[in-house]
């Protein structure tokens, strides 16, 4: 059963992509006012505008309780930071897209391999996933016309440059000499694409998906969020290395349905994330749930 599911898997990661990006607008075009104001207060009221303005603090936020009209706020959303391990995200979309064109196998290790590197960090596995997919390969995908997930005129963005361990970094990104790199922005942007089902193809962004659910490390956005809202859906990945600190996650609870990125380097970053969840997650409107429709007279 495992091998014919599995087949299955493959068979659906071949299929054509649907949905032209045109139904979507560039996120880019959706900041909105009103809830860029009330992400700054609630940085304010948190004591965090000094991190902001010495650059040690960057969110990007959006609510996507109709994801075919984003609304978009950040603050230093296009400064990149060293990122840790949160890049991963990027060697998983790699091993989709090689998937997808029928460059890589299916198989249960490299399944096994890819939850693990999301779900726990596991480095290891991160790097035999990413020696699969090639390393100037992803480089190149990540800067492609196609997703333009790391773009110079952009401040930059997703980059893996380095295996997750001992070894030199073999690539450095181009503007900062970065070896793992993320602009809040582009990770959000990442999130946005997959929610759509425009990473890869619609399959591949459910099966990404499914593999960013159920966090093993429960830190930071996670620590948060379930505290308050242990029912909620998270989609998520993080990084920690010395005093940076990072989360990013599509979360979905009573009607709520948005993205948060936030990058920090300073030794309280992970209080600082655990906190500035809960505040963005007050500034989420509630999707209403559907009326019952009365049963008719008879």
């Amino acid at each position: 059963m495992k091998f014919l599911l599995l087949a299955l898997c493959g068979l659906l990661l071949l299929s054509p992509a649907t949905p032209a990006a045109s139904s979507y607008p560039a996120l880019r075009d959706a900041r909105e006012a009103v809830l860029q104001s009330r992400l700054e207060s609630a940085i304010e009221q948190l004591g965090l505008s000094r991190a902001v303005r010495d650059r040690r603090l960057a969110i990007t936020v959006v609510d996507l309780i109709n994801p075919a009209r984003p609304r978009m706020a950040g603050v230093n959303s296009r400064e990149m930071f060293y990122s840790a391990s949160l890049p991963k995200i990027a060697i998983l979309l790699g091993a989709f897209q090689r998937l997808h064109d029928g460059q890589l196998e299916y198989s249960d290790e490299l399944r096994e391999d890819m939850a693990a590197m999301i779900r726990v960090s596991s480095n290891p596995a991160a790097t035999r996933v990413l020696d699969q997919v090639g390393r100037d390969y992803l480089a190149d995908l990540l800067m492609s016309d196609r997703y333009r997930l790391y773009d110079r005129d952009m401040g930059g963005g997703l980059w893996v440059g380095k295996p997750y361990g001992p070894e030199p970094a073999f690539r450095r990104e181009p503007l900062q000499q970065l070896s793992h790199a993320a602009t809040t922005f582009q990770v959000a942007r990442f999130y946005y694409l997959l929610e759509t089902g425009r990473l890869v193809s619609p399959q591949a962004s459910r099966e990404m998906k499914e593999i960013l659910a159920h966090p093993g490390i429960r830190h930071k956005f996670v620590k948060g969020l379930y505290q308050r809202f242990p029912d909620a859906e998270i989609y998520r990945k993080s990084g920690t290395w010395r005093d940076y600190h990072s989360d990013s996650a599509i979360v979905k609870h009573d009607g709520k349905h948005y993205i948060v990125v936030a990058l920090s380097h300073d030794p309280r970053g992970g209080e600082w994330l655990e906190r500035l969840v809960l505040s963005v997650d007050r500034l989420m409107p509630s999707k209403p749930p559907p009326r019952a429709v009365p049963p008719r007279a008879r």
